[in-house]
C-alpha cells in the first residue's frame, strides 16, 4: 500500500519526505544562504551525507560497468549530481563567510565553536596569510600609528577595521509553530537623558505557521539557532 494512503498517513508521508538528508542539507543551504552570520555547522548531517554520496558513486559506476539501462544510470547520476551541488555549494558559502569576517570569528568563542574541524584550520591558515600579506604589501610601510589590522589608528577605542555580520540584515522566513512575544527593536544606546537619541521600542508581533515575514534577523536569531524558523 502506498504510504501517503490511509488516515493520517499523508501528513506522516510528507513529514518523511521533509526529513530525508538531502531534504535536510537544503534546508541547511538555505539557512546558511540567507543568514548574514555564520551558523552551527551541520556535523552529523554532513557526515551522513558525505558517506551516502561515495556509497552511491560507487553503484553508479558499478552499474554503469554492468550494462544496467543507460536512462536508469543517468537519472541516478542526476540525483548524485544534485546532493553534490548542494553540499559544495554550503560549504563554499561557509568558507566565503569566515574569509570576509575571519577576525570576528576568531574573536568570538560563540561563532568560533560554530566551525568544522576543517573550518578552524582553514581559519587559522587564512589568518597567517592575510597578516603576512598585509604586513608585507601595505602596513610595514605606513607609520607605525596605523599598522594595526584591527584598527584605523592606535587612538582608536574599538576594533574599527575587523568586519562584523550586519545583523540588522532583513530577511524572508517562516515557521512551522506559532511563535508569540517577538521583540522587533531593542534600544541599543541604553539609558540616556537625551530622548531624542533613544530608538523606541515597537510592540511585540506574532508569527502565525506557514506565513511568509520580512524581518529583520537579530529579532529572530534565537528561533533560527534553535530551528523553529526557517530562513529563505
Amino acid at each position: 500500500m502506498d504510504a501517503r494512503d490511509g488516515d493520517g498517513s499523508t501528513e506522516e508521508y510528507e513529514t518523511l519526505i521533509q526529513t530525508t538528508d538531502v531534504e535536510l542539507l537544503k534546508r541547511a543551504w538555505r539557512q546558511e544562504k540567507a543568514a548574514p552570520e555564520i551558523l552551527k555547522f551541520e556535523t552529523d548531517l554532513i557526515a551522513r551525507l558525505t558517506g551516502q554520496i561515495e556509497l552511491v558513486e560507487e553503484n553508479v559506476e558499478q552499474d554503469a560497468q554492468s550494462g544496467i539501462d543507460p536512462l536508469t544510470v543517468s537519472l541516478y547520476q542526476m540525483d548524485l549530481d544534485r546532493s553534490q551541488f548542494l553540499l559544495r555549494s554550503y560549504l563554499r558559502i561557509r568558507l566565503q563567510k569566515i574569509e570576509k569576517y575571519i577576525f570576528h570569528i576568531l574573536a568570538t568563542a560563540e561563532l568560533y565553536n560554530r566551525l568544522s574541524k576543517q573550518e578552524k584550520a582553514f581559519a587559522k591558515t587564512c589568518l597567517v596569510d592575510l597578516e603576512k600579506h598585509l604586513e608585507e604589501s601595505v602596513l610595514s610601510k605606513l607609520p607605525s600609528n596605523y599598522q594595526s589590522i584591527f584598527k584605523q589608528s592606535m587612538i582608536s577605542e574599538e576594533n574599527d577595521m575587523v568586519a562584523k555580520p550586519q545583523l540588522d540584515t532583513f530577511v524572508v522566513c517562516k515557521t512551522n509553530y506559532y511563535l508569540g512575544h517577538i521583540q522587533l527593536e531593542d534600544n541599543e544606546d541604553g539609558p540616556s537623558d537625551d530622548r531624542a537619541n533613544q530608538r523606541p521600542l515597537e510592540e511585540p508581533f506574532e508569527m502565525e505557521p506557514d506565513v511568509l515575514y520580512f524581518v529583520r534577523y537579530k529579532a529572530i536569531k534565537r528561533f533560527v539557532e534553535e530551528g523553529r524558523i526557517d530562513l529563505f
